[in-house]
């Protein structure tokens, strides 16, 4: 060290020393703050050492360098506090491992071990220095350095006080840091409560909301207490449209670009590369511009600046994604990200929950309706084994019937009504390989035109005024079964495009609903119109003709059929006798020869209501037949004899065949099955005179 003169402050006595160290005290007692310390102590130590610069240099045990805490000065400092220095290169690196004082009275003569300290110490205008160890009965901790604009002579009397307030300050250091260690603990414990609490309240949301949309909110509003973010999001992977679908969304602060039902594509989407990798995907202002699915654009668009995304996992599979997004810029850190890993387990456990239970409310629904649809089947008491005829015009169709049904072709039924339309549908059914799962038929022409939509494909809650639950479609209903449609030519235009996408597509959409449903339905329709007219006339879409026309069956009239017709007698009377527990058991040969050359006009229908009020008025053994009961329609041409002709001529034949003899066991009224004086009044009726041909 070179001599150079010692400048003493006026006043440096000992007993103001003495009064320096116990105002060094009082400080130390004072604040807790190491930058307020050091702050106080340079304006107390002034009075008594004269110095520019005072600094503290603390020890970093993990990566061994000597780190500047503070630095007290006003003059201009080309380091500032965070500057790191090695161990073995720096003064303050020798006192620590040393624990001895390093003074430096003239930086421009003196001579020392470290080279560039002089070149630093120049650069920042300091002539003299003293660093002095600080340390602990328990700890060293680094050191406290004096700086002049000027060169000094440290004397032993200064350089032992310096050491005594450096004794004092290593205590207030060590009690800081412990302090700020136990604050940083205690902010520690706080926040892994916080998690704790966000992962229990998780855990509370996923036991008491089965409802996705509520179960997204309460988790949104649990993370936002521990995590900053604006956005929060939950989609879930279609297997069949191989995308991604926005859920449930939570951001009260958008400008409403991104909604609820967005579909996401896989590729070239955020979302879609933390479904794929199975890993979370934190993303920044710049890394999102590589994204440029709609949705990602839309994002940005929103003036998101950043976010993550959570795959949800749960058995090795994945489900979806939950997604945060702020605002701000570099919003997440890892250890965000580390309670998002853990609740995205929950979420995904939570969201397979919701999803079973989901599917086990529809399912409930759908059997509650099958249930109630069937029961109706049932009263309706319609089989296809009521198929009764052995005529060759029936036996065409059961064969065409039989070809087309183990196919999923779409069969249009036509013929007039009461042909039996439904009853080829079922036997359709029955014989194809659906035919374990449901038979649903829609009478289209019964339905009011305006709930017609909803009939056929269902719609949400709310979709329309009334609209107080979910209702499934009958579509949906039918899935994996046949639906028949009856009446088909009485579905309004305006619904004839939807139907025939479920057609093609075999999807659609519930009212009130932009979620697309994918369904596995095989169609019969059926109709007693002329489609191929309505098509000319505009009032049915051709398109949809030609899709419904797939395999054409044509039900022939029951007057083609004059075969058939004494075997569906027989079966009428048989099936309402048993029903209405009566015992009949001869059907007169005239009744039936009569009922076989009559046209039918209404079909198989108006032969079964005929023979049900035949029954109910036959009080014995013999089948009357109320043939005056019926109103006889205008008689076609060609199309044989009109009822009252055919009346009158089978009661001709019978008062033939006995010779005019109206009573007795061999007399006419006997062979028809009535009474004398019923016949007499229907002889009246009819203009029928012995003897008079007309």
């Amino acid at each position: 060290m070179s001599d150079v003169p010692t400048r003493e402050l006026p006043g440096a006595s000992s007993e103001a020393r003495q009064q320096a160290l116990l105002e060094v005290a009082e400080a130390i007692a004072q604040h807790r703050d190491l930058g307020e310390l050091f702050h106080e102590l340079a304006e107390r130590l002034h009075r008594v050492v004269e110095f520019e610069y005072l600094n503290l240099i603390l020890h970093d045990p993990v990566r061994n360098v000597m780190r500047l805490h503070i630095l007290e000065t006003e003059k201009p400092k080309k380091y500032g506090p965070g500057s790191e220095f090695t161990v073995g290169e720096t003064p303050s690196g020798w006192v620590w491992e040393t624990q001895q004082p390093f003074i430096l009275d003239d930086v421009e003569k003196d001579e020392t071990h470290f080279p560039p300290l002089l070149q630093t110490l120049r650069e920042n205008g300091v002539r003299s220095v003293c660093s002095l160890a600080l340390t602990t009965a328990q700890r060293r901790l680094g050191v406290m350095s004096f700086g002049r604009g000027t060169p000094h002579k440290h004397s032993e009397t200064e350089v032992a006080f310096l050491q005594q307030v450096a004794r004092q300050v290593a205590v207030a250091v060590d009690n800081a840091l412990n302090f700020e260690s136990a604050q940083a603990y205690q902010r520690q414990l706080a926040r892994e409560r916080d998690r704790l609490r966000v992962l229990l309240e998780v855990n509370n949301a996923m036991i008491s909301k089965l409802d996705l949309h509520a179960l997204l909110n309460a988790i949104s509003a649990s993370l936002r207490r521990v995590i900053h973010h604006e956005y929060t999001s939950l989609a879930l992977f279609e297997p069949l449209t191989h995308q991604m679908r926005v859920l449930a969304l939570d951001f009260p602060q958008g400008k409403g670009l991104i909604r609820e039902e967005m579909p996401v594509p896989l590729d070239g989407s955020m979302t879609g590369k933390a479904f794929r990798t199975r890993q979370p995907v934190v993303l920044d202002r710049t890394a999102m511009e590589e994204f440029e699915s709609p949705t990602s654009r839309l994002m940005r668009a929103e003036g998101v600046r950043s976010a993550v995304f959570m795959p949800l996992i749960t058995h090795d599979r994945a489900l979806g994604t939950l997604g945060l997004a702020s605002l701000r810029d570099a919003a997440f850190q890892q250890d965000d990200v580390d309670l998002l890993v853990q609740v995205a387990g929950q979420v995904a456990i939570a969201v397979e929950n919701a999803l079973a239970f989901q599917e086990i409310a529809e399912l409930k629904n759908k059997l509650a309706q099958e249930k109630l649809y069937l029961e109706d089947e049932i009263r309706s008491e319609m089989n296809f084994d009521e198929i009764v005829g052995e005529g060759a015009s029936l036996r065409a169709v059961l064969k065409q019937a039989e070809t087309v049904a183990p196919t999923d072709s779409t069969v249009l039924i036509t013929g007039e009504t009461g042909t039996g339309k439904e009853l080829i549908a079922r036997a359709i059914h029955h014989l194809s390989p659906r035919r374990e799962r449901t038979f649903v038929k829609v009478n289209c022409a019964a339905i009011p035109t305006g709930l017609l939509e909803s009939e056929l494909f269902g719609h949400e809650r709310g979709a329309f005024t009334g609209a107080i639950a979910q209702r499934i479609g009958r579509f949906e209903l039918a899935h994996g079964g046949t639906i028949f449609l009856d009446e088909v030519g009485d579905i309004p235009l305006e619904l004839q495009p939807k139907l025939l996408r479920v057609l093609q597509e075999q999807e659609f959409e519930r009212l009130g609903s932009t979620h697309t449903i994918r369904v596995d339905v095989r169609l019969v329709a059926a109709t007693n119109r002329d489609l191929a007219e309505m098509v000319a006339t505009r009032t049915f879409r051709s398109d949809l003709y030609y899709r419904l026309r797939v395999f054409p069956l044509l039900m022939p009239p029951l007057r083609e059929r004059q075969e058939d017709i004494p075997a569906l007698v027989r079966y009428f009377v048989e099936k309402h006798a048993r029903r209405m527990n009566r015992s009949v058991e001869t059907i007169p040969a005239e009744t039936l020869d009569l009922l076989v050359r009559y046209p039918w006009p209404g079909n198989i229908r108006e032969l079964e209501n005929l023979i049900e009020r035949a029954v109910i008025v036959s009080p014995g053994p013999v089948l009357r037949v109320p043939l005056s009961e019926l109103k006889s329609p205008a008689e076609p041409a060609g199309e044989g004899l009109t009822l009252r002709a055919a009346e009158r001529d089978h009661i001709l034949r019978a008062l033939e065949a006995t010779n005019w003899v109206l009573a007795g066991p061999r007399g006419a009224a006997v062979r028809l099955g009535m009474k004398r004086t019923t016949l007499q009044s229907k002889m009246r009726k009819l203009g029928v005179v012995r003897g008079r041909a007309t």
